[in-house]
């Protein structure tokens, strides 16, 4: 949803609609499908929740868009290994904020390590590959 303005008067504007989602799209060239998008997607996802979070929204889509997307030779063993798992059930991202002091921007920018919490979290044993230059 978008915010409407009805004067170009800042002092007079008002907002017909607030958002209530925070959505993020990201776009990434040149993609290396093994080591590059895993990682990308966790961070951005993460950050859509903390943005979230911080400007009192509920987290909404995260889209992913890729260009050049490629996987080196020496990884298609991996590759294969990696698509043959079964996917397991998703973890939930909580945000510790009893004393809700993580809004607004000086909020995101003090969230450390410590107040999040992935509940549920379960993975499949690591998958080994060479790094290709």
């Amino acid at each position: 949803m978008n915010s409407y303005y009805t004067k170009s008067n800042v002092r007079s504007v008002q907002i017909r609609h607030l958002p209530t989602h925070t959505h993020c799209i990201a776009q990434n060239f040149r993609t290396k499908k093994y080591f590059g998008v895993p990682f990308n997607i966790s961070s951005y996802a993460l950050l859509t929740h903390m943005l979230a979070h911080a400007c009192e929204l509920e987290a909404g889509e995260f889209i992913y868009t890729l260009g050049d997307y490629h996987i080196y030779q020496n990884h298609l063993e991996q590759v294969h290994e990696l698509l043959s798992r079964v996917p397991l059930p998703l973890p939930q991202l909580e945000i510790r904020d009893d004393a809700r002091r993580l809004r607004g921007l000086a909020g995101l920018l003090d969230m450390r390590y410590e107040n999040l919490n992935l509940v549920g979290y379960k993975s499949h044993g690591k998958i080994i590959a060479p790094v290709a230059v």
